[in-house]
C-alpha cells in the first residue's frame, strides 16, 4: 500500500511503471503506427476543447510527443488506447503518422480503471466529470470510497463531497459543467434537502452573481421562520409583550404567545422539571378555585 501512495505522489505514469500485476504489465516505448490505434471504449472523457487541441498540436510539431501514450494490443499490428486520447487527437492534427507508445497487458477493467483515474488527474475536469469517475471506479471497478480516496491520493471527505453533486437536479449540474457556479457554492446547494429550494438559490446565483458567501448565507436562513406584520409570532405589539411580561413573572417562567396571521395562536408556558411543572398547576389551580 506505501508503494502505491508514493505512486501516486509521482503523477500516473509512476503507477503505470510501478504496477506489477499480470493485467497491467508496461513493455518499453514504441513507436506506432496512428493508423493501427482504436480509441478506448472506455473512455470517460466526453467533451475536447478544439483551440486547445489545436495549440497542443503546434507544439507537437515544434516539440514532438513528450509523453507517450498507452495502449493493449489486441490483435497482431492492432491496439486499443487506454490513456492519452488528446495527445493522440493532436498528434493527427499536427499530420504524424507514428506516435510513441507504451504496450500493456490489461484486461477490460484494468482499462477501465486506468482511464478513469488518469481522467481525474487532468486540470480542466469541471467537478461533475470528477464526481462521474469517482462513482464509476466505486460502481464498475468495484472499489470502496477508503481504496478510491487512496488511489486517487484525496482524502475520503473530498470524495464524498463530488459523489453528492450528483445528487443536485439536472439543472443544476449543467450549471456546474459549464462553470456557471462554483465548488463552493454547489456544497451549499447540497446541504438543502428540498429540491425546489435547491433550483430557486440556483436561478438567483446566475441572475444576481451571489457570492459563495452570500448564498451560504441564503442556505442558513432556509430553516428560519419568515418574519411579517400579520405574524404575531415573530414582531409582537406592545400590549402583547406587555402581557408575556406579566405572565412570565406571575408563573415565574417565561410564558410565549405564538399567533398566525389567521388570528389563531397558543400560550407557552416552559416548565424545567416535573417539580416546576407541579408548581404551574397549582398556580393554575388556584386560578379555577
Amino acid at each position: 500500500m506505501a508503494a502505491q501512495k508514493n505512486a501516486l505522489g509521482r503523477g500516473l505514469g509512476a503507477l503505470i511503471d510501478d504496477s506489477q500485476t499480470p493485467q497491467a504489465r508496461t513493455r518499453s516505448v514504441n513507436d506506432i503506427r496512428i493508423d493501427e490505434i482504436e480509441v478506448n471504449p472506455f473512455q470517460p472523457r466526453e467533451r475536447f476543447d478544439e483551440e486547445a487541441l489545436n495549440e497542443l498540436a503546434a507544439s507537437i510539431k515544434e516539440l514532438g510527443i513528450i509523453q507517450p501514450i498507452t495502449v493493449r494490443e489486441i490483435d497482431n499490428n492492432k491496439y486499443q488506447l487506454i490513456t492519452g486520447e488528446r495527445r493522440l487527437r493532436a498528434a493527427k492534427i499536427a499530420g504524424l503518422r507514428k506516435i510513441p507508445a507504451y504496450i500493456r497487458t490489461a484486461d477490460d477493467q484494468g482499462m477501465l480503471e486506468m482511464a478513469l483515474v488518469e481522467n481525474i488527474q487532468r486540470e480542466d475536469l469541471d467537478s461533475i466529470e470528477v464526481a462521474i469517475s469517482y462513482q464509476r471506479l466505486i460502481e464498475e471497478c468495484k472499489l470502496t470510497q477508503e481504496i478510491l480516496s487512496e488511489r486517487v491520493g484525496k482524502k475520503r471527505s473530498t470524495v464524498t463531497n463530488y459523489l453528492r453533486l450528483l445528487k443536485l437536479p439536472p439543472e443544476i449540474q449543467v450549471g456546474i459543467r459549464n462553470r456557471d457556479l462554483t465548488m463552493g457554492h454547489a456544497r451549499a446547494l447540497i446541504s438543502i434537502e428540498d429540491q425546489a429550494a435547491q433550483l430557486k438559490i440556483y436561478d438567483q446565483i446566475l441572475t444576481k452573481d451571489l457570492s459563495v458567501r452570500k448564498v451560504e448565507e441564503l442556505v442558513r436562513n432556509l430553516g428560519k421562520p419568515r418574519t411579517s406584520k400579520g405574524d404575531d409570532s415573530s414582531i409582537k405589539s406592545e400590549g402583547y409583550q406587555k402581557l408575556e411580561e406579566h405572565l412570565s413573572n406571575y408563573f415565574h417562567s417565561k410564558v410565549e404567545f405564538k399567533r398566525s396571521t389567521k388570528g389563531d395562536g397558543k400560550i407557552i408556558i416552559p416548565f424545567k422539571s416535573d417539580e416546576d411543572l407541579e408548581r404551574i398547576i397549582g398556580i393554575l389551580d388556584k386560578l379555577n378555585s
